[in-house]
């Protein structure tokens, strides 16, 4: 169950973009301002809105840390604000001084991309404020733009309905018509699958757009045979246009907006299924985002107004374990392990398990004698590294079967919170195993392997309160 909790409406003009940190909500709008709401109680902040923009501010985004936000324009500008104080801490400005239609943080904070009318993307350097690297797309708009979690690549969409793919020198990597009437929108799944050595990556990908679509793609990179993205699948269900969509923060949801006509919300899980449809908008719908760390979503609109909803734990517990724990089990064809293998730097294994037919349940009931005696597997650090990854698959199951949230489960021990922690890469971990892994010396983040901003950890008290109130309702 999703319940309408809270709706702003101090914005003059239509809603363009809302987005989120740890604890802040910004909106903003024709009206050429940016708000700024407390997630504690949505209160607007004493120095909100922003204003310094001339003409519409079309997109707002936080740095991973929360502490900048950027926000672009039709005046030709990117400003980064200091979220604290409101102050302006840096104007960029279009070197073509063409309209600004989209901006991004890089994972690492060092860069912001923006995206302009005449096709140019321009990477700024987020501690120096000046330009870095620049490119630009042979025909349309640039209006949606996405970087991996990595930060290795750069996926921007043009009104003239192009993908292309940068790598993160702004070279060109691939091009591709992906919808017919233009590309509203487009967001990585913020959890990439790799392995130990990074040399093989794969990343989802959704893109939506004026064609009334929805299409995932996966996108893969490896060293040797380069980069690679392939078509997955179409969401269906939308008789209108479809102006946004985003991942939620652990990948398993995707949000779809679907405005014109219909002025609907779609949730869908895991790609496929629909959970929700929100229609309480009573204008187009032109924005969603995701909480990082509470279960919220926000949704703006031409109606002037953002929404605010809330999900119920406990259905959302019961929906998604129930998928996932099929999902890692009989679901899982051959070629879906073929890909987990390749995942996890096992490549070399997937011709022995095609020419054996390990699906899904076979794979969790190997054993040592198995490897060893009936697929005659020889090397010694391949099996034991083989079922070092298939005792992590049953422990994740184990996990899913419970019923647990993923979001109550720490990335490191994989197991229910009690002292929940925000790292300043944005993740929420257990504190003592946080501690620990801060302690050896690892200056990374657990879910990225970027380099940490700070090793300060910050007590997650609203998750802290979610985890108890689902502790009581499951221990009774």
């Amino acid at each position: 169950m999703v319940k309408l909790i809270h709706t702003l409406g101090d914005h003059g003009d239509d809603v363009n973009c809302c987005a989120f940190s740890i604890s802040l909500l910004a909106t903003c709008s024709l009206d050429k301002t940016i708000r700024l709401y407390s997630l504690s109680d949505f209160t607007e902040l004493p120095h909100s809105p922003l204003k310094f923009h001339t003409y519409a501010v079309h997109c707002c985004c936080f740095s991973p840390s929360g502490h900048i936000l950027a926000s672009c324009s039709t005046d030709g500008t990117t400003v980064l604000w200091n979220t604290q104080n409101g102050q302006t801490l840096a104007v960029m400005e279009q070197p073509s001084g063409s309209p600004v239609r989209i901006c991004q943080f890089s994972p690492d904070s060092t860069c912001v991309a923006s995206g302009a009318a005449d096709g140019t993307i321009v990477l700024w350097n987020a501690q120096s404020y000046k330009l870095y690297r620049c490119g630009s797309v042979k025909d349309g708009s640039l209006v949606a733009c996405a970087f991996s979690p990595n930060g290795n690549l750069l996926v921007t969409g043009s009104s003239c309905g192009d993908l292309t793919v940068w790598d993160d020198k702004m070279r060109c990597l691939h091009s591709e018509k992906a919808h017919d009437l233009g590309i509203t929108c487009c967001d990585f799944s913020s959890q990439p699958v790799s392995d130990g050595e990074q040399d093989l990556q794969f990343f989802r990908l959704a893109s939506c757009g004026q064609d009334c679509q929805i299409k995932i793609w996966v996108v893969s990179f490896t060293h040797v045979l380069g980069f690679e993205l392939k078509y997955k699948s179409t969401l269906s269900g939308h008789c209108a246009p479809v102006l946004a969509c985003a991942f939620s923060h652990d990948g398993r949801m995707l949000h779809i907006l679907s405005g014109l006509l219909d002025k609907a919300v779609f949730v869908f899980q895991n790609t496929e299924n629909i959970l929700y449809t929100l229609t309480q908008h009573t204008r187009y719908v032109t924005t969603c985002a995701f909480a990082p760390n509470v279960l919220l979503l926000a949704t703006g609109s031409m109606d002037k107004t953002v929404n605010i909803w809330q999900f119920d734990v406990e259905t959302l517990c019961q929906a998604r374990s129930t998928e996932d724990q099929l999902k890692f089990t009989e679901d899982w064809s051959e070629e879906d392990v073929s890909m987990w293998l390749c995942a996890q730097g096992l490549k070399d294994l997937v011709g022995i398990f095609k020419k054996n037919n390990i699906d899904g349940k076979e794979l969790l009931n190997l054993t040592k004698e198995i490897l060893a005696d009936d697929l005659k597997i020889e090397s010694l650090g391949l099996r034991s590294k083989l079922l070092r990854k298939i005792e992590e698959l049953r422990t994740k199951v184990k996990s899913l079967s419970s019923g647990i949230p993923d979001e109550f489960i720490c990335p490191i021990t994989r197991e229910l919170m009690t002292d929940p922690v925000i790292a300043s890469d944005g993740y929420s971990y257990e504190r003592e195993a946080m501690e620990n892994w801060i302690s050896k010396k690892k200056r990374t983040s657990p879910m990225t392997n970027l380099v940490l901003p700070s090793l300060v950890l910050t007590p997650n008290r609203t998750l802290k309160m979610a985890i108890n109130r689902w502790l009581e309702t499951h221990q009774k």
